[in-house]
């Protein structure tokens, strides 16, 4: 068998990333999160994100991406507010509860990538984040509707 493929690397990276993410929200009584809602979850913007820019973004159907919304929602993450640039449009916009959830999966992120610095080092761990943020340039079409920008 071949080694695996820089994508594969990547997947098998962010794939743990996630489950430490969903594991410390377990853990924080945040227990009723899926792994699609956290990636649809992930998406919205601090201003608020419209359902069509969560569905392209997740690559899911705009039927699907609301189904996670309602879900969210009916959860108290997320709440649906007025587009102050359009009338007829509404925002998912991150709720109370949906912050402090935001605030201990942030603090997973942080103690997942310190592990990961600790095994690689500051240098080539600094060197990493460089190269895939120059990746990202030419992978990631959704970029500018990043809500980490």
């Amino acid at each position: 068998m071949s080694d695996p493929n820089v994508g594969v690397l990547m997947f098998v990276a962010h794939r743990a990333m996630e489950e430490r993410v969903l594991a410390a929200l377990r853990l924080a009584g945040f227990d009723d999160v899926t792994l699609a809602q956290g990636r649809v979850f992930a998406r919205i913007g601090h201003g608020g994100t419209r359902l069509t820019d969560l569905a392209e973004m997740a690559q899911v159907t705009k039927q699907t991406a609301g189904f996670l919304v309602d879900r969210l929602a009916d959860a108290g993450y997320v709440e649906r507010v007025p587009d102050p640039s359009d009338a007829r449009a509404r925002l998912v916009r991150i709720a109370d509860r949906g912050r402090v959830a935001r605030e201990c999966a942030a603090r997973a992120v942080a103690e997942v990538e310190a592990e990961w610095q600790a095994h690689l080092g500051a240098r080539d761990m600094d060197r990493l984040r460089s190269i895939m943020g120059r990746l990202r340039v030419v992978t990631d079409p959704y970029r500018d509707l990043d809500p980490s920008q």
